[in-house]
């Protein structure tokens, strides 16, 4: 058995994986569009855009659509948890561009390096590094 989440967008899935491949997570596995192979779609407005994606990284792995009633991300978050301290700068550096930083990247009481944000795509973002 394994958890993994799934992200709702409404019409950035696409974009936003592009991004996190850019950020260097991983790259997507999987991907159908809404209305390929003559599958019915429920809002036309979607045809051509994701409706269903796998992203895959070392020790990532949630999938992600677009989809006609998807609600804002709130509640949830990603967790990575890094093993050093460099790789965790340049991860949340890059998370960063364009999100809103909700605890800036320090060392926290309970002795993590840890910081949090929601990105340009709405998806919150905890990045820990034990040290």
């Amino acid at each position: 058995m394994q958890l993994a989440n799934y992200l709702f967008f409404t019409t950035h899935c696409e974009e936003a994986l592009a991004f996190y491949t850019a950020c260097g997570l991983g790259q997507v596995t999987l991907l159908v569009r809404h209305g390929a192979n003559g599958m019915s779609i429920a809002d036309e407005s979607l045809r051509g855009r994701v409706m269903h994606a796998r992203f895959e990284g070392p020790g990532v792995l949630f999938f992600a659509s677009d989809n006609h009633d998807a609600e804002p991300m709130r509640g949830s978050a990603h967790i990575l948890v890094i093993d050093d301290r460099a790789s965790t700068d340049r991860i949340f550096a890059l998370l960063a561009d364009g999100a809103t930083v909700t605890t800036p990247l320090g060392l926290q009481p309970w002795g993590s390096y840890y910081g949090k944000l929601t990105d340009r795509y709405g998806v919150q973002w905890m990045i820990d590094c034990k040290q």
